[in-house]
């Protein structure tokens, strides 16, 4: 692997983000955009295999960055999500590059005839990536690998709330990355509300609704394109012949990754209502099996801070309050929730209804809201009624139930018997829909996220457009426009026809 001593002489003088301000820094990356040109294959590969080696080089110290920003996470779950996790993506991206920054020829037949029709992918220039707090580098790093991909110069904002991460990430990068390629952008540089308004040439923000609506608000006022990588509450339906063993593991276990800080983690659950004792009965087995401890279990996660500590106890006692049940798994001797470590007891609700605040808003912890059903169009119903979630669980067979439950919702995903599947496929996009989130990446999606897909023709036709579609309009003119409707016209009765006949 290449040291960092050798990278600093590849990229030039070791210069830091911080030496300049936000728009300083993205003057630096267009004039160097503008300068270079569009970067070749060689130079696109050479940054993503750089931006691996940041994170690989000193995994270590970003996980124990991590474990004192959560106060408690476990190095495993570090290193897979935000270390090892990037690799998959990464190394595709790099494996890729060459192959779809290729121009195409489409139409080859009509080029033929004289009318040759090409496909580029060009950069976009600078890219804005802001990050969120729960997997700070993984949703900053894969786009910013997608960027490079495509040929950008890229502008990154992890979380300032994950702090001592943050600040792992900008002593390093400058040993790997010249500024005019990658800037680490910290609190010190402003708020992210200051990075929203930068008017680069792509904004792609992770984080919750409110705060993308607000990215949103800031980059339209520049007309600056956005992807927003959002949240919402995941809903989980398990099937009328489902093994509720199986469901029950699964759904307890994925509710759970994390501290419940994941924007996939299924939020509430739909059961048969013949199933629901053994349902509820089975996720607190589940959980009682994991945790024999957990104020002092240092592979239980912190709720992230104090903030978000004290609005999810408050959902949960709003809710019995408002005559919810309330199952919690409290091993004994220990007090939960406790504010000092900032740990929540895994907490099942049931019999919660319109008004509780848990039915509206998105938990992000590890409390499961179970509903009981008779016919899965109740399921459906309620799904549908709320905003279109960033993923939806299925417990079951792939069978004519499902196919109901996916013709009747709209999620960024749908994940039947694990958690998250979807995201260890290169093929498949990465996305919300509505309030979950608008555009996606990850494999091929991502490149073209940050490319712009650019038209080229070239004529050599023995009529020219320009002159038939300007004055004056003849008599053949008007002959030849009225042939064409009434061969449309034709066309279009015949597939009537066809409708009709099926």
């Amino acid at each position: 692997m290449t040291k960092p001593a050798e990278l600093r002489t590849a990229v030039g003088d070791r210069v830091s983000s911080e030496a300049h301000t936000m728009t300083e820094l993205l003057e630096i990356q267009r004039a160097a955009f503008l300068r270079d040109g569009i970067p070749d294959a060689k130079t696109r590969i050479d940054r993503i295999t750089r931006l691996s080696s940041l994170l690989l080089d000193n995994s270590e110290e970003i996980a124990q960055a991590l474990e004192a920003d959560f106060g408690s996470r476990p190095r495993e779950l570090s290193m897979a999500t935000d270390i090892v996790g990037c690799m998959i993506d990464l190394t595709h991206q790099r494996r890729h590059a060459e192959k779809w920054m290729k121009e195409v020829n489409v139409a080859k037949g009509q080029g033929l005839a004289g009318f040759k029709q090409r496909l580029r992918h060009d950069p976009l220039g600078v890219v804005g990536i802001m990050g969120p707090w729960n997997f700070p580098l993984n949703l900053t790093f894969v786009p910013a690998g997608s960027a490079f991909a495509a040929g950008n110069r890229v502008l990154m904002r992890p979380s300032s709330v994950t702090a001592r991460t943050t600040e792992v990430i900008a002593k390093h990068a400058p040993d790997y990355f010249s500024i005019e390629e990658l800037a680490v952008i910290t609190s010190k540089h402003g708020s992210g509300s200051d990075f929203a308004k930068l008017k680069v040439d792509h904004m792609f923000f992770t984080g919750s609704p409110e705060v993308g609506s607000s990215v949103a608000q800031e980059a339209a006022k520049n007309l600056v394109p956005v992807t927003l990588e959002l949240g919402g509450k995941n809903p989980a339906v398990v099937d009328v012949d489902a093994d509720i063993d199986k469901a029950a593991k699964f759904i307890a276990d994925a509710r759970l990754v994390n501290g419940g800080q994941v924007c996939l983690c299924p939020d509430y659950v739909f059961v048969p209502e013949a199933k629901l004792g053994e349902f509820t009965d089975k996720v607190i087995a589940r959980w009682k099996e994991k945790f024999p401890t957990i104020r002092s279990n240092a592979e239980y996660t912190s709720t992230i801070n104090e903030k978000n500590f004290t609005r999810i106890v408050g959902l949960i006692e709003d809710a019995e309050q408002l005559g919810a049940t309330k199952h919690q798994v409290i091993p004994a001797g220990e007090s939960l929730p406790d504010a000092e470590t900032r740990k929540i007891p895994p907490t099942l609700l049931t019999g919660v209804k319109a008004g509780m605040k848990v039915e509206e808003d998105e938990v992000f912890g590890p409390v499961l809201t179970v509903y009981p059903y008779r016919d899965l169009s109740e399921a459906i119903s309620h799904i549908s009624s709320h905003p279109h979630p960033l993923t939806m669980y299925w417990s079951g067979d792939d069978n004519e139930n499902f196919k109901k439950l996916a013709d009747g919702t709209r999620s960024g995903s749908i994940n039947a018997n694990d958690f998250a599947t979807h995201l260890f496929s290169l093929e498949l996009p990465f996305g919300g829909v509505g309030k979950s989130g608008m555009g996606n990446y990850h494999g091929r999606f991502g490149f073209e996220t940050f490319s712009h897909a650019r038209a080229v023709t070239v004529s050599t036709l023995p009529v020219s457009v320009a002159e038939l579609m300007s004055p004056p309009f003849t008599a053949s003119d008007k002959r030849m426009t009225n042939g064409q409707l009434k061969m449309w016209a034709f066309f279009n009765n015949k597939a009537i026809k066809k409708l009709k006949k099926r």
